[in-house]
């Protein structure tokens, strides 16, 4: 028997063992905001991989979610890989478990986080288990879990430290959500967010109508133009989500605000936006009316590389010899951590992980069998690679 067809075998013996870990992690509620409940994900998995034999270490972070490292291999001086991911959600309700709890019906696996990204997490877990079952030594494994990737980091250095530690690799595989079409991702868009308030006047609408200055009707005229500034053709779109202000209808609102989101292609893009929002702060509409941005996150993007190009027909060539399907590869609007891998130069295919539909929505799921494909896949790739 083959080291691939021990690999399977291994993996096909380990099915419970796998869907136990899934749902575990699934019902540990760990929405970005929860600290406590990231920490808890995160220090189950650091275990795991303690257990596994990993040099492994826990990156405090006092605002924001824990991350781990585990090194499988002497990363330091053998040429290494890396599994990475992460193990916030974006379901904030410390007991979003109790009403959702990890579910199997149908061939589909619901719960928050099923798909994005526990998951993808259980799956790069067994597979470097699998991989440890056939004596796999080519090349040193880091495993790098974040703990705050849904907000982009941006309570925390976790961006800066994962660039440092991305530094050197020879690949890197994201078990980020997988599509049910197979596609694979080589390129992510960026996303900067951003508030813009506005200091009006408050008066009486009644009484004293004249003396108003809206906060809200500034921030009217600004929504536009913000909106404006999308260009399909070079991939940039801006989106206003949130706006608030104003406290009863019958007096002028002296505050409001807005959060803008920037989704852009490359680095550059961003810098050249960045004084087109400050002249849209600094305009006028309504005289009296004042404006200030504040940054909120940056989650730099995806760029492709030549090397992603290459490491891609490697999955494929893999993906379609195993008869597990046909990928295409793509760009999502969607940011994430393989931002850093490929900053650093690193050859990055993300959404590896399970396959599913929904994520960051109630109607999130993931296919199971998909589960036990990809952890298969990533083996053949590693023993190919």
């Amino acid at each position: 028997m083959s080291m691939k067809e021990q690999a399977y075998a291994y993996i096909d013996a380990h099915r419970d063992a796998m869907m136990k870990v899934w749902e575990e992690l699934v019902m540990i509620d760990s929405g970005s905001e929860n600290k406590k409940g990231v920490d808890a994900a995160i220090a189950k998995v650091a275990g795991i991989l303690e257990g596994m034999g990993g040099k492994t270490r826990i990156i405090e972070h006092e605002n924001a979610g824990n991350a781990v490292i585990s090194e499988f291999g002497d990363c330091a001086n053998k040429p290494f890989v890396i599994f990475t991911g992460h193990l916030d959600t974006v379901f904030n309700d410390p007991e979003e478990t109790k009403k959702r709890p990890f579910t199997v019906k149908d061939g589909r696996a619901y719960g928050p986080g099923a798909l994005d990204m526990k998951g993808g997490v259980t799956i790069a877990v067994h597979a470097l288990q699998a991989l440890q079952s056939v004596d796999f030594d080519k090349y040193a494994v880091k495993i790098i879990f974040a703990g705050d990737e849904e907000v982009a980091h941006k309570h925390s250095s976790f961006a800066e430290t994962m660039l440092a530690e991305a530094k050197g690799a020879v690949a890197a595989f994201n078990f980020e959500t997988g599509f049910m079409n197979d596609t694979l991702i080589l390129e992510r868009k960026g996303v900067y967010v951003f508030a813009m308030e506005a200091f009006g006047r408050g008066a009486h609408v009644g009484n004293a109508p004249e003396e108003g200055r809206s906060a809200i009707k500034e921030l009217a005229h600004k929504v536009l133009d913000m909106e404006a500034l999308t260009d399909w053709s070079q991939g940039l779109n801006v989106n206003v989500g949130v706006i608030e202000g104003g406290t009863v209808h019958n007096a002028a609102p002296a505050y409001a605000k807005m959060v803008v989101d920037l989704r852009f292609i490359r680095p550059e893009q961003l810098e050249a936006m960045k004084p087109k929002f400050q002249e849209i702060n600094d305009k006028v509409y309504v005289d009296g009316v004042t404006c200030k941005m504040t940054p909120v996150s940056l989650m730099q993007p995806m760029v492709k590389l030549d090397g992603s190009l290459k490491l891609f027909e490697l999955v494929k060539k893999v993906y379609e010899e195993e008869g597990f399907g046909s990928p295409v590869a793509s760009i999502s609007g969607g940011g994430s951590d393989s931002a850093y891998t490929t900053i650093a130069g690193v050859p990055t295919v993300c959404s590896m992980g399970v396959k599913g539909a929904h994520n960051h929505t109630v109607d999130e799921f993931a296919d199971v069998e998909s589960l036990f494909m990809r952890a298969k896949l990533i083996c053949a790739v590693m023993l190919a690679l």
